[in-house]
């Protein structure tokens, strides 16, 4: 025997035959809305902005092969505190802008002596790239080579320093002439070696802008926006006829 509870659970039962007659009777609707969202999902990646990513790399200077002059971390320290906002101060007043239309991220890759230099930024914007990343490896390239210059020096004044004592124990006739010799020129050699070693820095590239471009595709945009078209579109056929159905009840109760 069928209670009226029953009736009511089974009336309230949905298959999936009726949940595709909603589909097919709403297929206008769900047209409708499927072709709004995709077409603005369109427009928003047409507006995209194309970025790319500009990379320079500098070389640090070494004093031996491995060593370098300076730690690659301070050097992007100093990068980070001393130029980059002096250089960026002096780019926007010579192009008569209120910022620059890119970030600038400089850092030092893990177990390398490089410092790398990258912005992303739009292609109507290379060339404040490139002369803002020319500028920071000027700079670099000053203060190592200033580094260097009074590392020759230092390596210099102990090189004269260490023929001086060689030139003594020459001309000395005391025993113990022959093991400050062999001292001396063991030092001579040393120094010697270090200036041979002793390397400025270098920049390896400038500003060479990346293949692919950065942030959001405007080809995974245009799928999310047929993806979301779609589920939009099931939910509005679905929305409409609870819609429907709600009035009819309505109308039913006057």
């Amino acid at each position: 025997m069928t209670t009226p509870q029953d009736s009511r659970t089974y009336d309230d039962e949905i298959s999936l035959v009726d949940l595709a007659k909603i589909l097919i009777k709403r297929w206008k609707l769900m047209t409708a809305i499927f072709l709004v969202v995709v077409l603005g999902a369109v427009a928003y990646a047409l507006m995209l902005p194309t970025t790319y990513r500009y990379t320079s790399i500098y070389n640090v200077a070494e004093e031996g092969a491995g060593a370098p002059l300076e730690d690659p971390n301070s050097l992007v320290a100093k990068a980070n505190n001393l130029y980059l906002g002096p250089i960026t101060r002096e780019l926007i007043a010579n192009e008569g802008l209120e910022r620059l239309p890119f970030d600038t991220q400089i850092d030092n890759p893990s177990e390398t002596l490089l410092v790398t230099i990258t912005s992303d930024a739009q292609s109507d914007n290379a060339a404040l790239v490139e002369s803002l990343h020319e500028a920071m490896l000027s700079r670099l390239q000053e203060g190592q080579a200033q580094s260097a210059e009074r590392r020759q020096d230092a390596l210099e004044r102990q090189l004269a320093s260490a023929n001086e004592a060689l030139e003594a124990a020459q001309n000395s006739d005391s025993d113990s002439a022959a093991e400050v010799m062999a001292s001396a020129m063991a030092r001579v050699s040393d120094l010697e070696a270090q200036m041979e070693e002793l390397t400025e820095g270098e920049v390896s590239q400038t500003a060479v802008r990346s293949l692919n471009q950065q942030g959001t595709s405007r080809a995974l945009v245009l799928a999310l926006g047929i993806v979301l078209g779609g589920m939009l579109a099931v939910m509005g056929a679905f929305f409409a006829q609870f819609a429907g159905l709600v009035c009819a009840s309505l109308k039913d109760d006057r």
